[in-house]
């Protein structure tokens, strides 16, 4: 489990090693290793040093601006938030009555559309490089455009099912990216005849798309199972939303946690009163807080979300295709949670697929075109919504004051919950691979790797050229640095000189 070593006299006489990305579009962070004298890793700190103050700059701001407003927070997955501040939101046009059938049958699709966009450009255009050609691959070539070059059909599957994704959300909104479409008590347009036909002219084509997406990150994972089952290990409680029958569900649905050999923690909780379950700590080195389950504690209580986490919590996925592939995946962990941090990309594609089903079911439903989009009711002036963004579930939580104006917003974003998880995860790498002398090229391009399995808002913008910018720093003690080595954002490595 993860070592806690918090106060200056814990880390009297040891080495720090800094691993430092440059600024990004989706956010600032980096690495540091604390090292022993022994030069063996003792502490890992994912440090985010950028500040967005979302929560304070919405205050203030009428309600019915939130939903707009916070999907500015991310430009990989702005439909996660615009759908869970416009879930929270509803409290207060409609109070505790549900929306409309079909403004949540026009939300269920957008999510989708949305999940299957995100989770194919993350796995095609930014974790499969490192799969089909290794870590230690030249970095020029260990990209996109090398997937294009060496293996032109993965890469166009990519390409593909990202647009499908996209033309989801652009019929729904009106904009591929930072649409609006769902608002606080419905939705603000309805799918006409025309525009289901025009998605559902492709649908069969990217069924057939996604199954072979999920076929290649199988294949790619079970290839050197026994390595990639053992890679930057973190064994963790899980938590996700399930549904009422313990289904996979990413819209709506109650939490559940389970432990580390699977037991059930929480069981159907009411995402509501998270707050009496969860707890966010906060320490002076980073403004990424580390939430835990108050009930274990912060040593134990940490836990991992996204698409892992789901898979090994629900109890079955409600479409056939990616309910058999779940069955085929849950047989790795043999009765047990699939704890590999790399199994992560695997599960990514069995949820790409069941999104591309649910995508096909919706678009048959009748009530998909249809008109009555809101609702009103006795408004309240609290709510919170919860949603399964495609990197884990997401909070949102917010309270009004009589004038219909913001005056308390907390988030909880899918990367904060894994926050613990991805230190653990770099220090396993790097107390496997750092010899406590010199930083290598391995070394960094794992951390990487690990880094990258977690699918994080603070390397959105490596999505684009799959390529981090990183800077690794061994410093001892007396604060001379011993090594030092730098990637570019054109991925050229340069080994600089220590006086």
């Amino acid at each position: 489990m993860y070592e806690n070593l918090e106060t200056a006299t814990e880390t009297i006489g040891l080495q720090r090693l800094a691993i430092e990305p440059v600024s990004r579009v989706e956010g600032h962070g980096k690495v540091t290793l604390l090292l022993d004298e022994n030069r063996v890793v003792r502490q890992a700190r994912l440090h985010v040093v950028e500040f967005r103050g979302f929560e304070k700059f919405i205050q203030g701001r009428p309600y019915w601006e939130v939903p707009t407003l916070v999907q500015r927070l991310c430009g990989i997955c702005p439909v996660s938030h615009l759908l869970a501040a416009s879930k929270a939101t509803d409290f207060f046009v409609s109070g505790n009555q549900p929306i409309s059938p079909t403004a949540t049958k026009l939300r269920r699709l957008l999510h989708f559309g949305q999940m299957l966009q995100s989770h194919a450009l993350h796995f095609f255009h930014l974790a499969s490089p490192d799969l089909l050609f290794g870590y230690d691959d030249p970095v020029p070539h260990r990209n996109v455009v090398g997937v294009l070059t060496d293996h032109p059909e993965i890469g166009l599957i990519g390409v593909k099912l990202r647009k499908f994704g996209q033309e989801v959300i652009r019929v729904l909104t009106g904009k591929r990216v930072h649409g609006t479409g769902s608002v606080p008590g419905g939705f603000n347009k309805p799918l006409s005849q025309e525009e289901r036909d025009y998605l559902k002219s492709d649908i069969l084509t990217v069924l057939g798309w996604a199954a072979h997406g999920l076929a290649i990150a199988r294949q790619l994972y079970l290839a050197d199972e026994p390595a990639n089952r053992g890679f930057a290990a973190a064994n963790s409680n899980f938590l996700s939303l399930v549904a009422p029958d313990g289904g996979l569900e990413l819209y709506h649905g109650g939490i559940r946690v389970k432990d580390a050999a699977g037991g059930i923690v929480l069981d159907h909780f009411d995402y509501r009163g998270y707050n009496a379950i969860l707890h966010e700590e906060v320490k002076s080195w980073s403004y990424m807080k580390f939430p835990f389950l108050t009930a274990l504690g912060k040593e134990q209580g940490w836990y991992r979300v996204g698409p892992l986490a789901r898979v090994n919590n629900c109890d079955h996925i409600p479409t056939p295709r990616a309910e058999a592939a779940r069955v085929d995946f849950m047989a790795q962990g043999a009765g047990q949670p699939v704890q590999a941090t790399l199994a992560y990309h695997w599960a990514r594609m069995i949820e790409l697929l069941h999104c591309a089903e649910a995508i096909a079911e919706l678009l048959d439903d009748p009530e998909i075109t249809g008109t009555d989009l809101s609702r009103s009711g006795k408004p309240l002036r609290e709510g919170v919504g919860v949603i399964e963004a495609p990197r884990g579930t997401l909070f949102h939580h917010y309270k009004i004051d009589s004038n219909d104006l913001v005056t308390m917003a907390n988030l909880i974003v899918s990367t904060t919950s894994n926050n613990t998880a991805m230190n653990e995860s770099v220090r396993a790498v790097a107390a496997e691979c750092f010899d406590g002398r010199e930083i290598s090229e391995g070394l960094l391009n794992r951390i990487e790797v690990a880094i990258r399995a977690y699918d994080p808002c603070l390397s959105c913008a490596t999505h684009a050229v799959g390529k981090m910018p990183l800077s690794i720093e061994a410093i001892a003690p007396d604060g001379d640095v011993v090594s030092r080595l730098v990637k570019g954002g054109n991925g050229e490595l340069s080994r600089e000189a220590v006086l």
